[in-house]
């Protein structure tokens, strides 16, 4: 479901990128065009396969068939390169843009291209600025799209003419009710938080791009740092307690291999480097910097609480990958 959900705004994002350069196709290579239709094709092809072979066992034509999935994944991985660059390579024109005058933004654009007339390839008409700032926003979707179907490949390609003891594995159908324990009042508080925290995040964004008093800037930031840190003190605070739970629950480790469950534990140790760092960064920017005001001091609390916030859940949920079913 989530496969097919990033897949169908990678292909909603391919018709805005064909859509814009066909826009500039008297000064712009041909391959611009091809390319978003060919990823287009490869987006169908590889959803349609994932959903129909995701749950193969094969056990025939063995290095073929771990061949072509290696190849499917590196493509993936290409993919996802190209998507983050792209999106890179944008929002430095568009910064470039702001800090430099429109003569030298201008030849810039002319890097490239084969005309050396740059005013036919002005974006100048509404449709062409609807698909130039619809495929931007549609970016994360696709890069997304690429990671989701990596992992699923991947696991795919480490199930080749994998033997499975049934001794040793309980297949256990959980069976979900909403109103049953505290099943109803969890989603309500996590819907609760959802919704609060889009709407602190668009009050942030309107308040520090449309407002030009430093004092309403302040505010804003202000508000975003509070909202945070009371989210993630919570977060750290219930996954301290999912593991103090985990003390007194007599169930057995699970210590089987088990593919899905170890790319599950590298992606989400992973994922968590980059928001380490990033928290490192900004912790070693704010003590470095003066003055020091009620910002800042939020700002290294949030730092902190979010790299407290993401150890406790990593070990919360990875503890909780190795558990038996009840």
């Amino acid at each position: 479901g989530g496969l097919i959900l990033f897949a169908i705004f990678s292909l909603v994002m391919d018709v805005f990128k064909i859509g814009y350069y066909s826009s500039f196709y008297s000064c712009l290579s041909a391959i611009k065009i091809i390319y978003p239709i060919v990823q287009a094709i490869f987006v169908i092809v590889q959803t349609y396969f994932l959903w129909v072979s995701a749950k193969d066992c094969i056990h025939v034509h063995l290095n073929v068939t771990r061949c072509g999935l290696m190849l499917t994944l590196t493509t993936n991985l290409a993919v996802w390169m190209s998507a983050v660059t792209d999106e890179s390579v944008h929002k430095a024109h568009s910064k470039l843009k702001k800090n430099m005058t429109e003569e030298i933004f201008r030849w810039l654009l002319k890097v490239g291209m084969r005309s050396s007339s740059v005013e036919e390839c002005n974006c100048n008409s509404q449709i062409c600025q609807i698909f130039k700032n619809g495929y931007f926003w549609l970016y994360p979707f696709n890069i997304e799209y690429s990671l989701f179907a990596s992992a699923m490949v991947y696991v795919m390609w480490k199930n080749v003419g994998r033997f499975i003891d049934q001794h040793s594995h309980h297949i256990q159908h959980l069976k979900f009710r909403l109103f049953r324990r505290t099943f109803f009042v969890g989603i309500m508080l996590g819907l609760i938080i959802l919704v609060s925290g889009l709407g602190v995040l668009i009050l942030y964004e309107v308040q520090v791009n449309s407002s030009t008093e430093s004092s309403k800037k302040s505010q804003a930031l202000t508000m975003y740092y509070i909202f945070n840190i009371v989210c993630l003190s919570l977060m750290s605070l219930v996954c301290i307690g999912g593991s103090i739970i985990y003390r007194f629950d007599k169930r057995d480790m699970d210590r089987h291999k088990n593919p899905t469950r170890t790319l599950d534990v590298a992606l989400l140790m992973g994922a968590a480097l980059g928001q380490y760092a990033i928290s490192y960064y900004s912790i070693v920017a704010i003590v470095a910097s003066t003055p020091r005001d009620t910002i800042s001091a939020l700002n290294l609390t949030y730092a902190l609480l979010m790299i407290a916030q993401h150890t406790f859940q990593n070990v919360f949920i990875i503890e909780g990958l190795h558990r038996q079913p009840p």
